[in-house]
């Protein structure tokens, strides 16, 4: 019943967000700038304008104090292994933030809403009396992951991404968690495979490298590179999101780099690059041979026009944006491996997942269910643990950068203010302080 209700309503506002990019995409460039930074002003309205704190669970417009309104991952994690106090209430009015931030053009994306969505109507069909409340927690778990098996068009994906996120909050791995998911996800992927919907194209490798030790090489390369660029994205990402700001001040901010990020984009490929999740970019890299290095601008651009929107207060998600930068970042290596583009991209993709959003297992999930040759599929697999581990690595340095002392003034001398004389320095000041002796 979960994953019937929430898939519907998942697929719903995913027609009506995924409208709203392709309109936007398709103007000039000037709207294709003005209007994104339109939806972030629209979000911020509705999230602080019509939204307040407080502390009653009960009004739809209540958001707990020091909660960040515009986070809906954060409340699918924060409830994940007891949904009865998943804030379904709030649903309306977040959907009316999505739909401003991603469905008017925004770089994030949108699976951050269904899963939101499909959770809130999993929780808000369980929560009609009490006899319906014992089956909330699978009703809430069944609609979050069809909600997302229905976006990204395979069963595992949408098990997988709610089971591993809810293990952020340390939910427990029960059998009647296990089944809740996958129940949900195989209705998401019934419900797209019979309306055809393909709300997300993700791109099938047709061309298997030429070797195994071509396809290692490939793994190493695309996955180290897509892993570290999509993790630097997302601890800029995560700090961006925390920042405690007033809505102005992020608005203002984070806008002014939304523009700066979308006219780069134009000026370097197509305006279009620059609207939505990051569809247009991949559609610019298969139909122009772009230079590597145009291309791994455009995926470092994307990344940055990512952590602006959310820094200005958007309401969305980075899974699918990971997508695209860890696909533009794979084909980067494309002409110096010697592989087919759909394999760098598909690989790049993959590692994108795991290394920025940190979904290894989803992202295993994403590339069985994607296919292709044989040797693709352990390519993109190896892809995968490089980007994980790259990511690692790259929080390692992070953690070790941020434990640093900062460096200390120095005085004329050279010395540390502060720091104890030595006996080279003790000498050279009584010298200079010893005056002559005086004269009759």
């Amino acid at each position: 019943m979960g994953g019937l209700f929430g898939g519907f309503v998942v697929v719903g506002m995913t027609l009506v967000l995924k409208s709203g990019i392709d309109f936007v995409g398709a103007q000039k460039t000037w709207m294709t700038i003005a209007v994104p930074l339109l939806g972030l002003l629209l979000t911020g309205l509705v999230l602080h304008g019509i939204g307040r704190s407080g502390r009653e669970p009960r009004s739809w417009r209540t958001f707990a104090p020091g909660a960040v309104r515009a986070d809906i991952t954060g409340d699918v994690v924060a409830s994940a292994g007891e949904e009865e106090h998943f804030p379904w209430r709030l649903a309306p009015l977040r959907s009316v933030a999505a739909l401003a931030t991603v469905g008017l053009g925004n770089a994030m994306g949108t699976e951050a809403p269904a899963a939101y969505f499909g959770v809130a109507a999993g929780a808000a069909l369980g929560d009609r009396g009490r006899r319906w409340r014992r089956m909330l927690r699978p009703m809430a778990l069944g609609g979050g992951a069809a909600g997302v098996a229905a976006l990204m068009g395979h069963p595992l994906v949408g098990t997988a991404y709610v089971l591993e996120l809810g293990r952020r909050h340390h939910a427990p791995l029960s059998t009647e968690r296990l089944l809740a998911a996958l129940i949900g996800g195989v209705i998401g992927w019934g419900i797209d495979v019979v309306f055809g919907l393909s709300l997300i194209r993700l791109v099938v490798p047709h061309e298997a490298p030429r070797s195994f030790a071509q396809g290692l090489v490939t793994a190493l390369f695309i996955g180290a590179l897509s892993g570290l660029i999509t993790a630097l994205a997302g601890s800029a990402i995560y700090r961006a999101k925390k920042w405690r700001a007033s809505p102005v001040v992020r608005f203002l901010v984070g806008g002014l780099a939304v523009v700066a990020t979308a006219l780069l984009l134009a000026w370097i490929a197509t305006p279009s690059t620059a609207v939505g999740p990051g569809g247009g970019a991949i559609v610019w890299a298969e139909n122009v041979k772009a230079v590597p290095l145009a291309l791994l601008a455009v995926a470092l651009l994307r990344g940055v026009a990512t952590t602006a929107a959310t820094a200005a207060g958007g309401c969305g998600g980075i899974f699918v944006p990971f997508l695209a930068v860890g696909d533009l970042a794979g084909r980067v290596f494309a002409p110096g491996l010697g592989i087919g583009d759909d394999l760098a991209g598909s690989a790049g993709a993959a590692g994108g997942i795991a290394g920025g959003y940190r979904l290894p297992v989803t992202a295993v999930a994403m590339v069985l269910g994607v296919g292709g040759p044989r040797l693709a599929t352990l390519t993109s697999l190896g892809a995968v643990a490089v980007a994980y581990a790259a990511a690692v690595a790259a929080d390692a340095m992070l953690a070790r950068l941020k434990r640093l002392p900062p460096p200390r003034p120095r005085a004329a001398g050279g010395a540390p203010l502060g720091a104890a004389p030595t006996a080279t320095s003790t000498t050279r000041t009584q010298t200079q302080t010893r005056t002559p002796a005086s004269t009759p």
